[in-house]
């Protein structure tokens, strides 16, 4: 089997970072994941212009996108006109049912294609205002990290590229594969699309808080067991009020959300093995029956247990 090609859209004055983060985790060799064909074009081919004040020679152009199975945007400027031939060759792709990806301030692009017109969409939360009134027929959620509708998957700034990049690998691959390249890259081997853009305290900065951070990976390791809001105020030792907001401003999600984030990435690495079947999973990770698991995960993924372990076997 032909390794999936990858199309990356480069641009002068192109930020190297915004640049590199697909190249990182789709263009580099990790341990274990199959080989991809990166191509990184430019509607304008030849020498770019960085805007960290170096060039990158470009080879390919826009043909590229013509055996793309997947085409990535990995950045904009907000008000920068986006040729004529970009915006065609993504309406084309679109049509043959190509994955097309906007991180960050790329969602531009492909709103400015229609792309995104009735759909549901994220983009940097600084640019959130601009981009509205812009695309006003895009369905905008400026408070997530990443958006998959149908064919079109968006991310909010800078790091969310990276989840948004793991998200598509954890698709293809299974979340085993996905988290090894998040150890290799150092970073968090899983964050939700839903989770906020902005968390107010990413970092321990009470005891309270530290507490927090242990309480997390005891919950990790007990996804099976029943837990309640006062249950786990009162294993941090604090109250049900000071609870709610440490944890959300810890983590930028409430308790429920985050269980069920948890709860669903553990279902997904189970199912990725062969171990268990679909009752004993919906026990070990807390659903309680194979019924809530059923519901939670077609409503999280659009796929039942069972679709996702099929993709895996």
């Amino acid at each position: 089997m032909s390794a999936p090609v990858i199309a990356l859209v480069a641009f002068a004055q192109i930020s190297p970072f915004h640049l590199s983060v697909p190249c990182v985790v789709f263009g580099d060799a990790h341990p274990g994941l199959p080989a991809f064909d990166l191509r990184v074009c430019s509607a304008e081919v030849g020498e770019l212009r960085t805007s960290a004040g170096f060039s990158i020679h470009c080879e390919h152009g826009l043909e590229a996108l013509l055996a793309a199975d997947i085409i990535i945007l990995p950045s904009w400027q907000a008000g920068r006109p986006v040729p004529p031939a970009l915006l065609l060759a993504l309406q084309q792709a679109a049509a043959r049912g190509v994955q097309i990806v906007g991180l960050c301030l790329g969602a531009y692009v492909l709103a400015e294609a229609g792309l995104l017109d009735g759909r549901a969409a994220t983009t940097h939360w600084a640019y959130a205002e601009d981009f509205a009134r812009r695309y006003p027929r895009v369905r905008l959620d400026p408070a997530v990290l990443y958006v998959e509708d149908g064919q079109m998957l968006t991310s909010a700034g800078t790091a969310a590229g990276l989840d948004c990049c793991l998200h598509l690998l954890r698709q293809r691959y299974g979340a085993e594969l996905a988290n090894s390249v998040a150890r290799r890259l150092v970073v968090p081997p899983h964050r939700q699309g839903g989770q906020a853009q902005f968390i107010e305290q990413p970092l321990p900065a009470s005891a309270g808080d530290s507490r927090l951070a242990v309480l997390l990976d005891w919950l990790r390791a007990n996804l099976a067991e029943p837990h309640s809001l006062d249950s786990l105020a009162q294993r941090a030792a604090m109250s049900r009020r000071s609870f709610t907001r440490h944890f959300r401003q810890l983590t930028g999600r409430t308790v429920s959300q985050w269980l069920l984030d948890e709860r669903l990435a553990l279902s997904q690495r189970l199912l990725e093995g062969a171990d268990h079947n679909i009752e004993q999973i919906a026990q070990l990770a807390g659903f309680g029956s194979p019924e809530s698991l059923r519901h939670h995960f077609r409503q999280r993924y659009a796929l039942s247990p069972s679709q996702w372990r099929q993709n895996f076997q």
